[in-house]
């Protein structure tokens, strides 16, 4: 007992304040090294992070976006991304057992054709990788397939080292169809020309990311961050009417190629259809095309305008041929290939010729310069300034009005009416209707001319003669249709525009983009005179479009006849601008045909032919119906018309019966006379027209039939049974006048030149 009584008084007072004060120390300790902790894990946690991570076996994996959708104006897929597969190879894993080796590069060399001797190179190179593409952007299929070898219980059992890595690749269902205005992406997913620059940041989305740690069998529970996809757009492209249009401009050139000259059928050849009261683009397209798939294809080059070091056009004119290709530099042939790739349509300027005339005369009009009911006399020329600036009518019109100088497109009637308006306010209304200035549509590369026209201090006599017929200076496709349309549609300028809808991946609405009127050129009774005039042009006694006119419509519209610089060379751009139907229109046409490769380019039918064609198929087909009656030519030709549309591609035309319709080579004659004496199927009725022809007849909104454009006889919607006809035009009489070709007055009546002494 005294003993622990001892032992107890020696732990004295003092040495328990000892103790104590080193308890409060170490905790003072302990609570600085927290506070050093927290804030070492504050300042430097996530750098620290790292450095551990990094001596794991720790994953990053990219997960990319996939690119927006580009759709027609109906939902057809113009543009899409589908993905692919990587196929990488992670050395380490793989040789952590070396039996792994051979099964897993016999498996790589079945499935993907990969060379076995390249990758046993990187590996003894590079045995500590964990990143290598063996092959890239492989289907899906070839995946899959991949995939079930290793899950094969014997077979599979050694594949190691093999994971793949999704990506996207863009691709085009319909190949060279609107390339021009969709454009291409490159390698690393950028847009490139057309759509796919201009609105690159909508299509575009943000990659994803998945992060986590990689045991031997590279599976573990992973974090992920997952991509967001770049929205889709809507364009207010029609595929049916691009289609047609790219049809007959391609027809064009197969026609006249290697004409007069080896090369395409012309130089230049484009055409916009465009609707007159919205601004939006229903088709456009240029020649040659390309296909967006195989973008660096250089079979499309052959034919096109030779080209120097600097992207320009040689002198004398010489056209590319298999032999130029092959001598081509890598810089030489991207100079071709951009020029193959630009849009002509909004790129290319040029003289737009007598299509300007329709603008003169309204500035004149709407200025108050002129009523509109004047007449001037023409007398073959006009001198204005030095020179004798002469008209297409070598002894003149005689005195004619001002409708009647639109309708003959005379020179000096524009001069004079140029003359009435003055400098400045000429100048005023070729800013007003766009001439110079971008029109900001949205695809990528619009150029801009206002260095190109005049201006109020350096116009003169001359100048203001010339561009009253539109010479001396130069525009664009899409500047001339659009301020053409304001000059119909009650002077409203819509900004054009080819994309209608942005949505998500999901379908939901971002943006809707609606019609944008920018401005008014002209008051409603001016643009109601210059349809009054232009009607004249197709349908007039004198007019110089007449082979422009679709059989069964009325349209209006204007000729045009440009000449190239040099002066007097002899090489022209004849043009059609017009519009349809003529008393209320619902679309605007532009046909460019630059340089024709002919004898004689100064003849306007090579544009209205190319309008009379398209407008042929592409009126119907927007339920736009005809008003006039059809002559016997007429009727026969729109019947082989018909019979072209529904045979499928490749058909030749003897393997087709008196109908047009394809005959099955198995169908012989020894078939044929087995079936002699069978009866005809119950309730087939010979008013029954053939179901892909009827099916394709536009619905009539009054009466819910399918009506024949042709025709005029009605069809049921379902059955396809004759219903009645006749009502929507009378039978043609006897004598009745087509609208042939060859049959009126064309362009060719125009004027050539453009200088001052001799000029349109």
């Amino acid at each position: 007992m005294s003993n622990q009584k001892n032992t107890i008084n020696r732990f004295t007072i003092k040495m328990q304040k000892k103790l104590l004060i080193l308890f409060m120390f170490i905790l003072a300790a302990f609570a600085g090294l927290s506070v050093q902790l927290f804030l070492i894990n504050r300042d430097n946690g996530e750098d620290y992070k790292k450095q551990v991570l990094s001596q794991q076996e720790y994953d990053s994996t990219t997960i990319p976006f996939k690119r927006g959708t580009i759709m027609d104006s109906n939902g057809t897929v113009l543009a899409v991304s589908n993905k692919v597969y990587n196929v990488i190879l992670d050395a380490n894993l793989l040789m952590k057992d070396e039996k792994n080796l051979e099964p897993t590069l016999s498996a790589l060399k079945k499935i993907f054709s990969i060379d076995t001797n390249t990758v046993r190179s990187y590996i003894a190179e590079h045995p500590n990788s964990a990143y290598y593409v063996m092959a890239k952007r492989v289907e899906y299929e070839k995946k899959v397939a991949f995939e079930e070898l290793q899950k094969d219980p014997e077979k599979g059992k050694n594949i190691k080292g093999v994971w793949f890595e999704d990506e996207y690749r863009r691709e085009y269902p319909n190949g060279s169809l609107a390339c021009d205005v969709i454009g291409f992406t490159t390698s690393d997913n950028v847009g490139t020309y057309g759509l796919e620059e201009y609105y690159n940041d909508i299509l575009c989305g943000t990659n994803g990311r998945e992060y986590g740690y990689l045991n031997d069998d590279s599976t573990l529970e992973r974090t992920t961050i997952p991509a967001r996809d770049g929205y889709n757009i809507q364009t207010t492209i029609d595929a049916n009417i691009q289609a047609i249009v790219e049809k007959y401009l391609k027809e064009f050139n197969e026609e006249y190629k290697d004409g007069v000259r080896p090369g395409n059928g012309a130089e230049g050849l484009g055409c916009i259809i465009m609707e007159v009261n919205t601004g939006n683009v229903l088709a456009m397209a240029d020649y040659p095309n390309y296909n967006l798939n195989d973008t660096r294809n250089k079979q499309n080059l052959i034919g096109m305008p030779l080209l120097d070091e600097k992207g320009v056009k040689v002198k004398p004119a010489e056209n590319v041929t298999m032999e130029a290709l092959n001598a081509m530099n890598d810089e030489q042939m991207y100079q071709h290939l951009n020029a193959l790739w630009k849009n002509h349509c909004i790129v290319d300027s040029y003289e737009p010729g007598s299509v300007s005339k329709p603008f003169t005369v309204a500035a004149a009009i709407e200025s108050g310069s002129i009523r509109g009911d004047e007449t001037y006399l023409c007398e073959g020329k006009l001198h204005v300034g030095d020179h004798d600036i002469k008209c297409h009518q070598t002894f003149g019109d005689g005195r004619i009005s001002v409708q009647e100088g639109i309708e003959r497109s005379c020179n000096v009637v524009l001069m004079e009416v140029a003359f009435a308006l003055g400098k400045e306010r000429f100048v005023d209304y070729q800013h007003l209707f766009g001439f110079g200035l971008k029109t900001n549509i949205d695809l990528a590369g619009e150029a801009r001319t206002d260095s190109m026209v005049f201006n109020k201090t350096n116009i003169g006599p001359t100048d203001l003669a010339t561009n009253s017929f539109g010479q001396s200076f130069n525009v664009t496709m899409i500047q001339m249709i659009t301020g053409f349309c304001s000059l119909i549609n009650g002077g409203y300028y819509y900004e054009p525009h080819v994309v209608s809808r942005i949505t998500t991946a999901d379908g939901a609405t971002i943006e809707n983009v609606e019609p944008r009127v920018l401005k008014q050129t002209v008051s409603n009774s001016t643009s109601d005179t210059i349809k009054e005039f232009c009607n004249t042009v197709v349908t007039g006694e004198h007019g110089t479009g007449h082979t422009a006119r679709p059989a069964g419509y009325i349209i209006g519209g204007k000729t045009g006849t440009a000449e190239t610089l040099p002066r007097g060379n002899r090489e022209y751009v004849v043009s059609f601008l017009g519009y349809a139907p003529a008393d209320e229109p619902q679309i605007a046409i532009y046909v460019v045909v630059d340089r024709p490769n002919v004898p004689q380019q100064d003849d306007a039918k090579y544009a209205t032919r190319i309008v009379r064609k398209i407008l042929t198929e592409v009126l119907p087909y927007l339920n736009i119906f005809m008003t006039e009656e059809l002559s016997d030519k007429e009727r026969e030709e729109l019947e082989q018309l018909q019979i072209q549309i529904r045979t499928p591609e490749g058909v030749k035309e003897q393997e087709l019966d008196e109908e047009g319709n394809p005959i099955d080579p198995e169908d012989t004659e020894e078939d044929t006379e087995a079936g002699e004496g069978q009866e005809e199927p119950e309730g087939e009725e010979e008013d029954t027209v053939d179901r892909e022809v009827w099916k394709d007849f536009p619905i009539d909104p009054a009466t819910g039939y399918r009506v024949d454009p042709a025709t005029g006889n009605f069809y049921d919607p379902d059955l396809g049974t004759l219903i009645g006809g006749g009502s929507l035009m009378e039978e043609p009489t006897e004598g009745t006048e087509g609208a042939g070709e060859g049959t009126e007055p064309e362009g060719g009546n125009e004027p050539a030149g453009t200088s001052p002494d001799a000029t349109e």
